[in-house]
């Protein structure tokens, strides 16, 4: 058994001291420790998209006045209305992403 674990230890000595070489050997990337973090645009963008949603809905859900005029301009939509409104959702959102994408891309280009 003793020569067994004799071998079992020189080899991982062998294997952790030439690890430990080429951790020693290799550069360090230029400014990789001093780079700070980077904005999320895209939770920012988002975030502020989904509050103003959410403040919408709640200031016009909030008055039983309103409440009304939104359920009777629902109930008399016809159904192109409907599919217009439908693509107009979609192109909004497309817009919202496209922009967290843009300023990523900024982000990205500015030099630290």
């Amino acid at each position: 058994m003793s020569t067994a674990d004799d071998s079992v230890e020189s080899l991982s000595e062998v294997m952790f001291a030439e690890a430990d070489a080429e951790t020693a050997a290799a550069p360090e990337a230029p400014g990789a420790a001093s780079t700070a973090p980077r904005t999320r645009w895209a939770a920012i963008v988002w975030g502020l998209f989904f509050a103003g949603l959410a403040f919408g809905g709640i200031w016009l859900l909030s008055d039983p006045q309103r409440r009304d005029s939104v359920t009777d301009w629902l109930a008399g939509l016809a159904p192109a209305t409907i599919i217009a409104v439908s693509l107009l959702a979609v192109g909004v959102l497309v817009l919202v992403a496209g922009l967290a994408g843009l300023l990523r891309r900024l982000q990205r280009r500015m030099p630290h």
